[in-house]
C-alpha cells in the first residue's frame, strides 16, 4: 500500500466519525502514524484529500454499475441490488458524503458531484436502452429521473436505519424492478422529454477521455502496480490504444484482467467506454 493510499483509507475512518470540517490534518497524520511532511507530499491540503476521496468512492461506484449494465443477465435487478449493497457496505461514509454534499458551498465539491451524477445518468440511459423495447425509448429520459427518485428515497431509508434494521436487499431490488416495469409499460404522459433533458444539462460539458490521455493513464498504472499479470495486460492495452491489432474478444479480456485490481477499476471503465465508441466491444 502506498503512502497516499494509507492516508486515504485512514482518513475515511476519521471523516466518517467526525465529518470533514471537524477533522484536522494533525489528527489524520496521527491516525496514520506519519508526519505532516509526509502528508503534504501526497496532498497539498485537506481539501485536495477530500476531492481525492470523492473520486475514490464515486469512480468505483460508477465503474461497478457500468459493468453491471454491460455484463449482467438480469440487468435491472442487479443494477438496483449493486447500488444498495454498495451503499449499505459503506453506510457511514456514504451518509457523510450525502450530508456534506447538501451543506457544502465549495464550488469544486459541487461540480465534482455534478460530474459523477451525469455519468450515473448516462449509465441509467444505457441500461434502459438495453432492458426495454425500442418502442418505449421515448420514455427514456422520464425513466431516468423516476429511477433516480426511487434510489434517493430508498437509499436514504436503508442508510438511515442500517444500524437497527437488516433490510432484505434482494426483495428491495425485486420490488423496484416491478415498479420500474410498471412505469415503463404504463406511462402515457412522460414529463421529461429529450429536449427538456438537454436543456437541464446544457451548462454541463463532459469531455470524452482522449486516446493520448488514456495512454498516459495506462502508462502511469504500469509504474504503480506490482502485479506482473496486470502490468502485462496494461502494456498490451497501451499497444491497442496506439494501433488496434487484437480482436474485440481479446481486448475485452484484457480489460477484464485489470478490472479486478483495485487501482485499475476506473481505468477499466474508461477503456471499455473508449473502445465501445466504435461499438468494438459490443459485437
Amino acid at each position: 500500500m502506498t503512502k497516499k493510499q494509507l492516508i486515504m483509507e485512514k482518513s475515511i475512518e476519521l471523516f466518517a466519525k467526525q465529518g470533514f470540517a471537524a477533522t484536522s490534518v494533525q489528527q489524520i497524520t496521527e491516525h496514520c502514524g506519519i508526519s505532516k511532511g509526509a502528508f503534504y507530499l501526497s496532498f497539498k491540503s485537506k481539501d485536495e484529500l477530500v476531492m481525492a476521496l470523492v473520486d475514490y468512492f464515486m469512480e468505483e461506484f460508477i465503474a461497478k454499475l457500468d459493468y453491471t449494465v454491460n455484463h449482467e443477465e438480469d440487468i435491472l435487478y442487479h443494477f438496483y441490488y449493486e447500488i444498495f449493497f454498495t451503499f449499505k457496505e459503506n453506510s457511514s461514509f456514504a451518509m457523510l458524503f450525502i450530508k456534506e454534499q447538501a451543506l457544502s458551498f465549495n464550488e469544486e465539491f459541487i461540480n465534482k458531484f455534478t460530474y459523477y451524477d451525469h455519468l450515473f445518468e448516462k449509465t441509467i440511459e444505457r441500461m434502459i436502452e438495453k432492458v426495454y423495447d425500442p418502442s418505449i425509448q421515448y420514455l427514456k429520459f422520464d425513466l431516468v429521473f423516476s429511477i433516480k427518485g426511487f434510489l434517493n428515497t430508498y437509499t436514504h431509508i436503508v442508510l438511515s436505519y442500517n444500524e437497527s434494521i437488516d433490510f432484505d436487499l434482494h426483495l428491495l431490488a425485486k420490488s423496484l424492478v416491478e415498479k420500474t416495469n410498471i412505469l415503463a409499460t404504463h406511462t402515457k404522459s412522460p414529463f421529461f422529454s429529450e429536449d427538456l433533458y438537454q436543456r437541464l444539462h446544457q451548462s454541463l460539458t463532459i469531455e470524452e477521455t482522449t486516446k493520448e490521455e488514456l495512454i498516459q493513464l495506462v502508462n502511469g498504472k504500469i509504474e504503480e502496480v506490482e502485479d506482473v499479470y496486470v502490468k502485462e495486460s496494461l502494456s498490451l492495452l497501451t499497444e491497442q490504444l496506439e494501433e488496434r491489432t487484437l480482436n474485440n474478444v481479446l481486448i475485452k479480456g484484457l480489460i477484464e484482467n485489470i478490472r479486478y485490481h483495485r487501482e485499475c477499476v476506473w481505468l477499466s471503465y474508461l477503456l471499455f467506454n473508449y473502445f465501445k465508441m466504435d461499438r468494438a466491444l459490443e459485437k
